[in-house]
């Protein structure tokens, strides 16, 4: 391509290109064709590279050695002659060889570097903060505190369970009189729950602690068969239902009935719903501690109707010698009153009791009455109907 010629104060433009040297110096796209990659140089040969400056792109013309950028063609596109730097016209980047290798380094070169090892044969990568030389000392487990001492047990027993022991109230009452400051312990009033005291202090009541004992009502009942002694079952009527005006039967030599005495009136032993004989009922703590309990020492006298066939040591065993639920039974008193009837003296009463002793002997129980607890009778009391405790009375 001839070069331009200069005149003096005349630029004279370079002539158009031919399309074949513009197809030459661009592709379809508006680009410099790609450099051809560089062929492997001998073992021990480098190729050289500039050190920290880019090699200046090639230019067409006169005009590539004066520094000069080069007229655009009309083959490329807007974008052609904008770089990336500030100005435009700016020369473009030299391409990436092919093979994506970074500039200045051939495919000869990356041939003959060896091949980073694989992420599994370099190993893990230590954490970041994680000492280099062996592992982290341990440190000491840092002592537990010392328990601190066992409280001494206090001192006495409760003064309400003092009371019940002594049977000058239930515990129930107790803490009731004791709250009312009713209370007195060798002479000095109580009027707080939970102290504790010795067990051989001396304790009095309050006449208003007396007066209260002396009002709640002791009730004997001739249970009939069918009412239950304790809590109801369906189908089947309690034994205190029973307790009314029209079924009292010392209604013209004792104190009338009042609904209130119902109140906190409770049944003080068991008998079962097929037995009939002597219920207690009571309001009163002392009456009820005395008669139930495995440490009762009260009688209780039962008729017992039987059938079957006795063994031969059946009587010994129901005087002493059964269990019941893996427990021995305490001693009784078991004896033939005629041919079908027996006569039980106990002094516990486990449920169903006598029943189950009678079967272990080969009996079977057909009828039972209650006719005595401790001292006191149910002499001629009538089927379904009750009566008060008398003073003189005493279980």
């Amino acid at each position: 391509m001839p070069a331009p010629s200069r005149i003096r104060g005349t630029l004279k433009l370079r002539p158009r290109a031919s399309e074949e040297q513009s197809a030459t110096s661009e592709d379809e796209h508006g680009q410099p064709p790609a450099r051809p990659t560089p062929e492997a140089l001998p073992a021990g040969r480098k190729r050289p590279s500039p050190e920290g400056k880019a090699r200046p792109p090639r230019t067409h013309g006169a005009d590539a050695g004066k520094g000069k950028a080069p007229v655009p063609s009309a083959g490329k596109s807007k974008d052609a002659g904008k770089g990336p730097g500030k100005y435009p016209g700016k020369a473009p980047e030299r391409p990436r060889p092919a093979g994506g290798g970074k500039p200045g380094r051939s495919a000869g070169d990356r041939d003959r570097l060896p091949p980073l090892p694989a992420a599994a044969e370099r190993g893990p990568r230590p954490e970041r903060g994680a000492r280099a030389a062996g592992p982290a000392p341990s440190r000491p487990a840092p002592a537990a505190p010392p328990l601190p001492p066992a409280a001494p047990p206090p001192d006495g027993v409760r003064l309400s369970k003092v009371m019940a022991e002594r049977g000058i109230c239930s515990r129930r009452e107790a803490d009731e009189f004791i709250e009312r400051g009713w209370v007195f312990v060798d002479g000095k009033r109580v009027s707080e729950l939970g102290v504790r005291i010795d067990p051989q202090a001396r304790i009095t009541l309050a006449p208003e602690a007396t007066r209260t004992q002396q009002q709640r009502v002791t009730i004997l009942l001739h249970k009939p068969v069918g009412y239950v002694s304790g809590q109801p079952e369906p189908g089947y009527a309690p034994a205190v239902s029973l307790i009314g005006a029209d079924n009292q039967f010392d209604r013209d030599r004792a104190q009338r009935f009042h609904p209130s005495q119902l109140k906190n009136l409770a049944p003080a032993g068991r008998l079962d719903i097929d037995s009939t004989g002597l219920l207690v009922l009571t309001q009163d703590g002392r009456i009820a501690r005395q008669l139930i309990g495995e440490h009762s020492e009260v009688d209780k006298e039962y008729l017992v109707r039987v059938e079957g066939d006795l063994a031969a040591d059946g009587l010994a065993l129901l005087n002493h010698g059964l269990e019941l639920d893996g427990r021995r039974l305490r001693p009784a008193k078991v004896e033939w009153l005629n041919e079908d009837q027996l006569r039980f003296v106990l002094r516990e009463g486990r449920k169903r009791q006598i029943r189950r002793m009678c079967e272990l002997v080969g009996l079977t129980v057909v009828g039972l009455k209650r006719v005595r607890i401790g001292g006191v009778k149910l002499g001629d009391l009538p089927l379904g109907q009750w009566r008060f405790l008398r003073d003189d009375e005493q279980f």
